[in-house]
């Protein structure tokens, strides 16, 4: 920055609201060649740095993106960021406000399920760069008594994140994602995601009835027969043994203990 610019927090913030803001003229004291114009230069960069972040929202979220069109995407995109700027240097983190922005953007109020597959797609990340873990699989369950399962202190592998949504947010990731001619997808069936990284891959399944509430109540530390008696009283469909599946076969479990003794 040169020496005529003002220095210091105050100035970078001033110079970030420049480069956000369309209307704004460049910053005094910029240095251009002989015969160039400081507002036009400035221009080009503001315009750089808006592409930029437009182009990393659609890198994290580009299921949205091919369900509303790149024009529409990136128009959306465009007014996030100038709402919405980077906080940190961390560019694989930028966009964790975008589901609540798409919630409320009055042009996407006909695709009620596009938040949520928003708040799928910023789960995948956080998976993605969560710390690593060894999954427990059958075989470490198995050397508990059966009959102590209901005792069983479950913590939860640290790349797992669930997303609740009354709208089928799987079907429509793994159609978007996967499929070449996109097929139809009942999109008012509810779906509850689970996503988890037990090696190098994120995975997205479908929860089973349930699953969500379970879940999430064994990440609190009850004892497993206690998570399943909740998990029951706010999903009268609970199954537990569908649950117990992926539970134990799904990466999601990380430590199992009774009592205070760990596995």
């Amino acid at each position: 920055m040169p020496a005529s610019l003002e220095r210091g927090a105050g100035g970078e913030r001033a110079f970030a609201a420049r480069l956000l803001d369309p209307d704004c003229a460049a910053p005094r004291g910029l240095r251009v060649p002989a015969g160039g114009s400081a507002d036009r230069r400035f221009s080009v960069y503001r315009n750089n740095v808006a592409v930029g972040l437009v182009a990393t929202l659609a890198a994290r979220f580009p299921v949205c993106r091919r369900l509303v069109g790149d024009a529409f995407f990136d128009a959306m995109a465009s007014l996030f960021a100038l709402q919405s700027p980077p906080r940190s240097a961390v560019m694989s983190a930028y966009g964790e406000g975008f589901p609540a922005f798409v919630a409320e953007f009055p042009p996407a109020c006909g695709l009620p399920y596009l938040a949520d597959v928003a708040r799928l797609e910023v789960a995948l990340g956080r998976a993605y760069h969560a710390a690593d873990a060894e999954p427990l699989g059958p075989a470490a369950f198995g050397r508990f008594p059966q009959g102590a399962w209901g005792e069983l202190v479950v913590g939860l592998h640290p790349s797992v994140n669930l997303v609740a949504s009354p709208h089928a947010i799987v079907s429509l990731w793994e159609t978007n994602t996967r499929d070449a001619t996109v097929r139809p997808v009942a999109v008012a069936q509810a779906e509850d995601a689970l996503v988890v990284r037990p090696h190098l891959a994120a995975a997205v399944s479908v929860l089973p009835p349930g699953g969500h509430a379970f879940l999430s109540a064994l990440a609190t530390g009850v004892p497993l027969a206690r998570a399943a008696e909740e998990a029951a009283a706010r999903v009268p469909a609970f199954d537990l043994a569908a649950n117990l599946v992926i539970l134990f076969r799904s990466g999601v479990a990380a430590t199992a203990r009774i009592g205070a003794a760990p596995l």
